[in-house]
C-alpha cells in the first residue's frame, strides 16, 4: 500500500514547485517555505485595476525584462502577493535585489507552456473556489483525490518518472523527476497531452487495444519517429469494473523488476479509487456551483448567499450566456459534450481574467458570473471582448455565440440581466447581430423586434392596413410593390438610391412608388403611416419569407 505523501502543505508553493517544477516552473528567487499558504491565482492585468486574492501567486503574462519584472514585484508587495511567475528565462542576477527587497518569490514558466494551462493546474492545486466541503480524507496515505501527490508516490516506488492519463491520452496529472524522461514526455507536460504523432504510432500498432485488454503492465518499446529518440514506456489500465478510466505510463530508463512490476500493478488499483474519486468530487462540485449560480440568476432571497459562497457578493457582475446552436443533423451525445467541453473552456478563459468568475451549464446553455467595476460603457465592451477573444480561440468550426446581458450593481439585479443575456442570445441565433458576440445594449432593437414578431405569431395577428392591400396585390400581379415600398423607406425616400438597390430606372420606381401609395392607400408624407409601414416590414422581414401575406409572425 503505497504511503507516500508530500510533507508539503497542500496550498504551499513548495508543494506548487514539487509538482510543476522543473517541467514547467523554475524558482528564479524567494524561500517556498516562507511565502506560506498560497490565497489562490490571479492574472496580471496592466490595463485593469487589479483585485488579487491574499497571498496569491500572480501570472505576469506579457510581462518581459528586468525594469518591467522589477516594476510589477514592487506594486504587487502592497498587495499582499506571495509569488510572481513570468515567462523565461530571466536574467536572475538583475532580478535578485528587488525580489529580496519585496520578498515576492519569483517563478519562471518553461517556453512552450500555456498560462491557461498554468492557471487551471495551479488552481487545480489549489483548490481555489472550491464551494464544497474539504475533507481529510486518505486513500492508500495519498489526499483523497490527489493525483498528482500519487503520481509522485508511484514514480518513487518505480524510480522513474509517471504520467496519469484518460482515456484521451491527456494528463491528468504527472510526477516530478519529468526532465529525466525524453522531448516526446515534456512536449505530452506542456501540452497536457501525447502528440498526436506517437498516438498515432501507437494505435498503428495496437497499443491501445493491448493495454486495454490486459490487467499486468505492458512493455511499449521506444517507437521510431525520425530522428526523435524516446524511451521506452511501461504502462498499465487503470479499471473500475468493466469500465476503462484511463492509464499509468512510466519513462523507463532501466527495466523494472519483478517488484517494482507488481508494485506498479498494485499502484493502478489505488488510482482507479483516486480517479473515482476526483470525478466523484468534480462531479458533486459542478451540480453545487452549477446550483448557486442558478440560485444567483434567479434574483431572489437566496441570491445573496449564493453569491457569498461564489465569493461575487460585493461587486457588479455581468450575465454571459453562451449557446451552441446544434447543426440539422448534429449527433445529440456529441453536441452534448461539446457544450461541456466549451462550458470548461469558457471556465478557463473567463477565470484567466477575472479570477471570480463562476459558469456553469444550465440546459443547453453556458451561463457565466462575470465581475466588472462598474456600469460602464467601458466594462461592457470589456465583457464582449474577452468573449470574443474566447471565441477566436475555439474557432468559427464550434458555432458557438456569446449574448451579454446588462451589468446588474446588485444581487436583485441578476435574473434581469440573465433575461438580457438571453434576448441578445436569441438574436445572434436570429443571424441579426453580423458577429458571434453581442451585447443587449447593442442589439435591444433587435430583441424587440424578435419579441414583437414572436408576440404577433402567439395572436395570429394578421397583416393589415396598406401592407396588406400591397401583399395581396403583388400575390395577384406579381408587382414587387412592397419591395419598392421597403426600398423606398430604407433610403429615406432618395429615389435613385431606392431604385439603385432594386436594380430598375429610377422612372419606373417613380411610378411604382406612385402605385404604392394609390393601392396601399398610404399617405407616404405622414411620419405615423410611414412608421407604421415600417414596423410591419421589419416584422415580416424577420421571417424567411418575409414577403409573403399571412400573419405578421410569417405562420
Amino acid at each position: 500500500m503505497i504511503r507516500h505523501m508530500s510533507t508539503h502543505p497542500a496550498r504551499g508553493l513548495s508543494r506548487v514547485l514539487e509538482d510543476l517544477g522543473p517541467t514547467l516552473l523554475e524558482l528564479v528567487h524567494g524561500d517556498p517555505a516562507a511565502a506560506g499558504e498560497l490565497g489562490g491565482v490571479g492574472i496580471h492585468d496592466p490595463h485593469d485595476e487589479q483585485h488579487h486574492p491574499e497571498r496569491a501567486i500572480v501570472l505576469g503574462v506579457g510581462v518581459h525584462g528586468a525594469p518591467e519584472i522589477s516594476r510589477l514585484l514592487r506594486e504587487l508587495a502592497g498587495a499582499g502577493v506571495a509569488a510572481l511567475v513570468v515567462r523565461g528565462p530571466v536574467d536572475a542576477a538583475e532580478l535578485e535585489a528587488v525580489a529580496a527587497e519585496t520578498g515576492i518569490a519569483l517563478l519562471a514558466l518553461t517556453r512552450g507552456a500555456s498560462w491557461a494551462q498554468m492557471a487551471a493546474m495551479l488552481r487545480t492545486l489549489l483548490s481555489e473556489g472550491d464551494v464544497g466541503e474539504t475533507g481529510e480524507q486518505t486513500l492508500g496515505g495519498v489526499p483523497s483525490g490527489d493525483l498528482f501527490a500519487l503520481a509522485n508516490a508511484i514514480a518513487t516506488l518505480l524510480d522513474a518518472p509517471i504520467t496519469i492519463e484518460d482515456r484521451r491520452s491527456r494528463i491528468l496529472a504527472f510526477s516530478g523527476r519529468q526532465d529525466e524522461a525524453d522531448p516526446a514526455r515534456v512536449e505530452s507536460i506542456l501540452a497536457r497531452r501525447v502528440p498526436e504523432r506517437y498516438l498515432r504510432v501507437h494505435e498503428e500498432h495496437g497499443v491501445f487495444e493491448t493495454l486495454y485488454r490486459s490487467e499486468q503492465p505492458v512493455h511499449i518499446p521506444p517507437p521510431s519517429l525520425g530522428d526523435e529518440v524516446a524511451l521506452p514506456r511501461m504502462a498499465i489500465a487503470v479499471r473500475a469494473g468493466d469500465e476503462i478510466l484511463g492509464s499509468v505510463w512510466a519513462a523507463l530508463r532501466k527495466p523494472l523488476t519483478p517488484e517494482r512490476e507488481e508494485a506498479f500493478k498494485e499502484a493502478a488499483k489505488l488510482v482507479a479509487l483516486h480517479m473515482l474519486r476526483f470525478r466523484a468530487g468534480a462531479d458533486a462540485e459542478n451540480r453545487l456551483r452549477a446550483d448557486l449560480v442558478t440560485t444567483a440568476l434567479e434574483g431572489g432571497p437566496e441570491a445573496v448567499g449564493a453569491l457569498g459562497r461564489l465569493g461575487l457578493a460585493d461587486e457588479p457582475l455581468l450575465v454571459l450566456a453562451m449557446g451552441l446552436e446544434p447543426a440539422a443533423d448534429g449527433d445529440h451525445a456529441q453536441i452534448t459534450a461539446e457544450r461541456q467541453r466549451l462550458t470548461s473552456a469558457l471556465a478557463v478563459h473567463l477565470t484567466a481574467v477575472r479570477p471570480r468568475s463562476a459558469v456553469a451549464l444550465l440546459g443547453d446553455v453556458a451561463y457565466a458570473l462575470f465581475p466588472v467595476p462598474d456600469d460602464s460603457a467601458a466594462a461592457r465592451q470589456r465583457a464582449v471582448q474577452v468573449a470574443e477573444n474566447f471565441l477566436q480561440r475555439t474557432g468559427e468550426r464550434v458555432g458557438a455565440v456569446v449574448g451579454i446581458g446588462s451589468v446588474a450593481p446588485e444581487p436583485a439585479a441578476l435574473a434581469r440581466s440573465r433575461t438580457n443575456a438571453d434576448r441578445a442570445l436569441r438574436v445572434l441565433f436570429d443571424g441579426r447581430a453580423g458577429g458571434r458576440v453581442a451585447a443587449i445594449a447593442d442589439v435591444c432593437v433587435d430583441a424587440l423586434l424578435i419579441e414583437m414578431r414572436d408576440l404577433a405569431a402567439a395572436h395570429r395577428d394578421e397583416l393589415s392596413g396598406p401592407i396588406a392591400l400591397l401583399a395581396d396585390y403583388d400575390r395577384r400581379h406579381n408587382a414587387h410593390l412592397v419591395e419598392t415600398l421597403r426600398a423606398w423607406l430604407d433610403a429615406f425616400g432618395d429615389v435613385i438610391a431606392a431604385s439603385a438597390s432594386v436594380f430598375v430606372h429610377p422612372n419606373t420606381f417613380r411610378y411604382r412608388i406612385r402605385r404604392v401609395a394609390e393601392v396601399g392607400q398610404i399617405d407616404l408624407r405622414d411620419p405615423s403611416a410611414r412608421f407604421a409601414a415600417m414596423l410591419q416590414l421589419r416584422l415580416m422581414s424577420l421571417h424567411d419569407d418575409g414577403g409573403r401575406a399571412g400573419t405578421v409572425g410569417g405562420e
